[in-house]
């Protein structure tokens, strides 16, 4: 009935209410749930509601929503599933696990792929929208009874609940209400707090009448009271109480959060899956604060407009995704030649091209690094969790700033929609920088006296009295001339690097989880490291030797990397791009292409570096790394 350790609690309802059935409560530490429904029909929203109501309740959370590559793919297909799986826990949970114990399907198609995809649990418990067995169109209900035919066998526990029906009670379209209805059976099958889930309603229908919000309170109070008669099961997650107050919010949210405490002053951007709600929390807020959100007629308009309010003294950012980022190259390297801060965020999705807006990949590290003409070096970092999206933004901001140069902050799809409680950051005044200091110029100071130790030079703005000067994306001295010869370039080429090594000297070596010793480490980055740590840990109850480390600076790279490596056997990386398996066809050791952190760290460390990549466009399966983890440490089949 239910996955991780358990125990059973007998209940009976009470005798005043014999229509109620019997049920019994299962007690367990975890439970993953998904919903799934055609486009349109609000899964999304009874999934977001849920694990925010969760969170607040004290419950370790990780949401991730199920999006379907087009806006509006064709209704009833198995592909086309469109929802939300959460998973939550007595304790912090870090990632969306392996499979779910629960399933609400609006219809047996979304149901059918979320079975091929391996969603489920092999004893999950589906509540299935059985409007489509009798439905009018004899198509449908051979499609219906042949994903019954395939399903038979699975272990599944299939619980047919008459969605349609019972919505049309309170709404003539049960497409607009069928998500509060499935709300309201999680509401009872997990013991929610229904007042907690009005609030997050009337939230989320805030710019609609209070009609719509009563409707959508009528739907929720109709699930409950479904499910506490017609289902013998409930599902107790005891919450733990927060010891400080906590925010919930999705990765983001906690982009857009982390900008407004860190004072930037202008955001730049053109709508692009997954990074555009950013763009929108901000638009509820950024003025408030004074910040100015502009959307630009392209990506590179984006990128120039945030260059010139940097160039003007401005604190500026742009918010994309992978095709945003390619467009937005040129305009980098004038940043980084002119030396001007920026900050720019790039919510990673798969690709190449276009590929697959929806979903989650790391593909975009190479890019970043090196994607643009020439020599331009950036300062790189990766949240890996919602809370360390919020502070990336405080530490990009002031790095830009303090080293004069581009700072890019790498999430991805996954932190993007992942909804997750952490503790509220408490406000620090110097988040927000130094004023500027717009004195006149001290005379013979030129825009680029770089300081020969540092690579740095005090950044002028337009208007400081002495400061007049042009500058180009041409090659240029120290006076901003534009220059040809040898040594000038010479110097600004080493300069530009020199700002890397200063902030590399700073930097702390990454920390261990596990011992420092042992058989394999698994190095990863970005929002893989819930999954990874998790696996690490089962793995090392089961007494393996194996320990993982989680890179947030990936230029420069965090120092004594070598030296850590020198302490395991193996060396490998977990990411979520394109790497060669060793035994496929054509792939020797001379052809074999390997994951782009795994690359990076061989060229930077020489040490044999080996990697495990997968882009099946979804997050990262803690069983799937231990079974990886397995293979590697004993040398046989996982």
């Amino acid at each position: 009935m239910a996955t991780g350790s358990q125990e059973l609690v007998r209940e009976t309802a009470p005798v005043t209410e014999p229509a109620a059935a019997s049920h019994t409560t299962y007690r367990v530490n975890q439970h993953t749930v998904e919903i799934v429904s055609d486009s349109g029909e609000g899964a999304q929203k009874c999934g977001q509601i849920f694990g925010s109501v969760s969170a607040k309740m004290g419950n370790g959370v990780w949401t991730v929503e199920i999006i379907p590559a087009e806006i509006q793919p064709p209704p009833r297909s198995a592909p086309g599933a469109s929802g939300n799986r959460i998973r939550i826990g007595s304790q912090p949970v870090t990632n969306w696990g392996d499979a779910s114990d629960l399933m609400i399907a609006f219809n047996e198609q979304v149901l059918l792929g979320r079975h091929q995809l391996e969603a489920l649990a092999p004893n999950a418990i589906v509540l299935l929208d059985n409007q489509w067995k009798t439905h009018d169109d004899e198509r449908i209900r051979a499609q219906w009874q042949a994903a019954l035919a395939e399903l038979d066998g699975t272990g599944y526990r299939i619980i047919e609940v008459p969605l349609e029906a019972e919505c049309l009670k309170v709404v003539d379209n049960a497409r607009k209400g069928k998500n509060m209805f499935a709300l309201g059976m999680l509401a009872w099958i997990y013991d929610r707090d229904l007042e907690r889930i009005r609030e997050e309603i009337g939230h989320a229908f805030r710019k609609k009448s209070e009609e719509v919000y009563l409707k959508n309170v009528a739907l929720l109070e109709l699930g409950v009271e479904w499910a506490r008669r017609n289902l013998d099961f409930r599902f107790e997650v005891p919450p733990q109480p927060a010891l400080a107050p906590r925010v919930v919010m999705n990765g983001n949210q906690a982009i857009a959060f982390g900008a407004v405490a860190a004072g930037l002053e202008l955001a730049a951007m053109y709508p692009i899956t997954p990074a555009t709600s950013v763009s929108h929390q901000l638009g509820e807020m950024f003025q408030k604060f004074g910040g100015t959100l502009h959307q630009a007629e392209d990506e590179i308009a984006a990128a120039g407009v945030s260059i010139g309010a940097g160039w003007a003294g401005k604190v500026a950012f742009t918010i994309t995704s992978g095709p945003g980022l390619a467009l937005k190259t040129e305009f980098l390297g004038l940043a980084v030649m002119t030396e001007t801060p920026l900050v720019v965020v790039d919510v990673q999705r798969g690709g190449p091209s276009t590929g697959l807006p929806t979903k989650v990949e790391q593909s975009d590290l190479l890019t970043s690094l090196y994607g643009a003409p020439g020599d331009a070096p950036k300062i790189v970092l990766a949240p890996a969790t919602i809370e360390e999206c919020f502070h990336a933004m405080i530490t990009a901001r002031r790095l830009a700033e303090a080293f004069r140069t581009v700072v890019m902050v790498l999430s991805d799809a996954n932190l993007a929609t992942g909804v997750q409680p952490f503790r509220r950051p408490e406000l620090d005044q110097q988040w927000l920088g130094d004023a500027l200091d717009l004195s006149a110029v001290p005379a013979g100071l030129q825009p680029y006296d770089w300081d020969p130790e540092t690579g740095l030079s005090k950044r002028f703005i337009p208007g400081m009295p002495g400061g007049m000067h042009t500058a180009t994306g041409l090659a240029h001295t120290r006076g901003s001339k534009v220059a040809y010869d040898t040594e000038s370039n010479q110097l600004g080429m080493a300069m530009r690097s020199r700002k890397l090594a200063v902030l590399q000297s700073m930097l702390r070596p990454p920390a261990v989880h596990g011992a420092d010793r042992g058989d394999l480490l698994i190095v990863g980055w970005g929002s893989t490291r819930g999954a990874i740590e998790e696996a690490v840990d089962r793995a090392r109850a089961e007494g393996l030797a194996v320990s993982s480390t989680h890179l947030t600076f990936l230029s420069p790279l965090q120092p004594g990397l070598k030296q850590l490596f020198g302490g395991f056997r193996k060396v490998m990386t977990v990411e979520i791009n394109y790497s060669d398996d060793p035994g496929d066809p054509y792939i020797t050791e001379d052809s074999r292409r390997y994951g782009q952190l795994a690359w990076l760290l061989r060229a930077h460390t020489l040490v044999d570096v080996d990697c495990w990549t997968r882009v099946l466009g979804e997050p990262m399966r803690p069983a799937a790394i231990l079974a990886t983890i397995r293979k590697h440490v004993k040398g046989g089949a996982a």
